[in-house]
Order: structure tokens, then sequence, then C-alpha cells
């Protein structure tokens, strides 16, 4: 087991405190919050031990988790990688890609493993129907939320639409071409909602919104590839993949069949991926520990994170 500390005892640093606690794969030693009354707050309601210091944490561990504010994921990183030790870095992996560029030079320096947690990769809903998503041609994203005051020390694509930009880039295997977006400032300093299209040299055409202003929540994907369309709902944790084949010769009486204008006939069949029952928080933090102890590539990389930081810049850089 891995002595693991988390940094951060915010709303997401108390999920990472409580599934490291009950995972078989981690010994959680403590954490460190800049608000010392709110750390002894947590320590008093949860048991967990509360370090005054950050390097008396980082001193304690194999394992930092940082899910502290973004704008001090750099710093933090930077402490955890002198003094050898691995980090899971919430995302965005920092504020800007040079921060995210030089912290994946010291951790490889150090031969160091790090992840970053962009917990969607982990979805099990998404995990389903990986497997049948291939070269797909157009991507449609939607993740809306309601407003919480909680994320809004970023703009709207680097809280929500973050998300949606890595897991793309996790299946697009091809460079980003072009990029086109906008942005409007509703109630933050920041863009609340924003569009944004990526086009890939390949001819793939992603088109992404996010909201942090809607009157209902929403994280959805669809992939539209040839001969299939793949449809992930990261919210409900659901999936359908809807697959074409050639007709057959005689089809059945409750065959689906289209014909097009040349009289090419196709049949039509659903898939049901069977969905698991995991926790995605859970799964990314435990694998992390295997990529550890196995000296194995970690699933999220800090290049995929830094990449991911890349393209939000990017299209933060249209609102200008």
């Amino acid at each position: 087991m891995l002595n693991a500390g988390v940094l951060g005892a915010g709303h997401l640093g108390k999920i990472h405190l409580r599934l490291l606690k009950q995972s078989e794969k981690y010994n959680l030693v403590g954490f460190y919050d800049a608000d010392e009354d709110n750390g002894k707050r947590v320590e008093q309601e949860f048991g967990y031990k509360f370090f005054n210091s950050i390097d008396a944490l980082i001193n304690a561990v194999d394992m930092v988790d940082i899910v502290t504010p973004t704008l001090s994921h750099y710093d933090c990183a930077k402490q955890a990688i002198a003094k050898g030790k691995h980090i899971f870095i919430e995302k965005p992996i920092t504020n800007t890609v040079e921060e995210a560029e030089h912290i994946r030079e010291l951790l490889a320096k150090h031969n160091l493993r790090g992840q970053v947690g962009h917990v969607e990769r982990f979805n099990p809903a998404f995990i389903a129907v990986k497997n049948d998503i291939k070269s797909p041609m157009f991507i449609e994203t939607h993740r809306l939320a309601e407003f919480n005051p909680r994320g809004t020390d970023v703009p709207v694509v680097l809280d929500l639409m973050i998300h949606d930009i890595d897991i793309i880039l996790s299946i697009v295997k091809s460079k980003v071409k072009h990029i086109s977006a906008s942005g409007v400032t509703v109630i933050s300093d920041t863009p609340d909602i924003a569009n944004a299209r990526i086009e890939f040299e390949n001819g793939c055409v992603a088109n992404l919104t996010a909201s942090r202003i809607s009157l209902k929540k929403m994280r959805k994907a669809r992939f539209f590839q040839k001969d299939a369309y793949i449809s992930v709902d990261f919210l409900t944790k659901q999936c359908e993949v809807v697959k074409m084949k050639d007709a057959p010769e005689h089809p059945g009486d409750f065959d689906m069949i289209l014909q097009n204008a040349e009289g090419v006939k196709k049949q039509i069949y659903f898939d049901n991926p069977k969905i698991a029952e995991t926790n995605s928080i859970l799964e990314e933090l435990e694998t992390f520990a295997d990529a550890i102890n196995n000296n194995t590539t970690p699933i999220v990389t800090l290049h995929d994170g830094t990449e991911a930081l890349r393209v939000a810049t990017q299209i933060i850089d249209c609102f200008k």
C-alpha cells in the first residue's frame, strides 16, 4: 500500500480523502489545507490527520494528491517532485501550458509518476463504448451545469469543457488543425457559456458546448463515424451504440432496413454494452497506484493533461 496525502480539503478534496481512506491500494496518512480552520474542522469531523504544513505532509507520504485551486497546482507539484514524490494532480493540470511543461520535465528528471484527474476517462459509460469509437468524423459534446460559485475562478472552458477536450484528444488520433470559439460572460468575470469548434488534420470536426448557467445538468457526447453512431451520457452513466451493416438478402420481419438514393440497403442494429458499476474517482486513483507499483504509464499522463490545457487555452484566446 502506498502512503498517500492530500493537498486541499475543499469539496473535491474531501471526496478524495474518503476514497483514499477506503482504498485497499493506499494508506491515507493525512492532508494539508491552507485554511487552518477548515483543516481542523475536517480533522474533527472525519478523523483524517491534519498536517499544519505542506512540507510535513509531503515528507510523510509516497504519493501527493493535489486537489487545491488551479493557481496553486504548479507550486504544490514542484514541492512534491523536489522531495521525490509521485503526484496525482486535479484538472486542469496547471494554470498555464508553460507551467505544465515544466512539471513534466521535472517529473521525468526525477523518474517519478504523475497522473492528471481527467475523471471522465474512467466513467463506466465511456469505458463501455471506448473500443467502438474508431475514426469518428464528427463529435458533438454538451456539458451544462447549474451555477455554482465554486468554479468561477477560471473560465468555463477550464472548469467544464476541458473534460470533453481531453476525451476528444484521447480518441482522435490526429493533430489539431484549426480552432474557432466564442464565449459569453453572464455572471462571472470570465465566460460562463462557450462554444468551440475543433478541426483536425484528418478531417474530423468536434463541436463543444459548455455552460455553467443552465437550468439543468447535462454531460453528453455523440460520436459519428462510418456505419456507426455512439452516444455517451456521462451524467447518467448510460450509452448507446447504433451500427449499420449490409442488409441480408432476406431480411427478417423485425429487421430495420434503410435504403439510400443509390439503392444500397443497410441494416441498423443496436448494441447495448454492459456498463460496470464503478466509482470513477476511485478508479483513477487506484489505476495510478498500479502505475506506480508496476512502473507503467498512467492512463491519463501529464502529457495528456498538458495537451488538453493547450487546446483549452487556444479556445480561450479566441474570446479576446
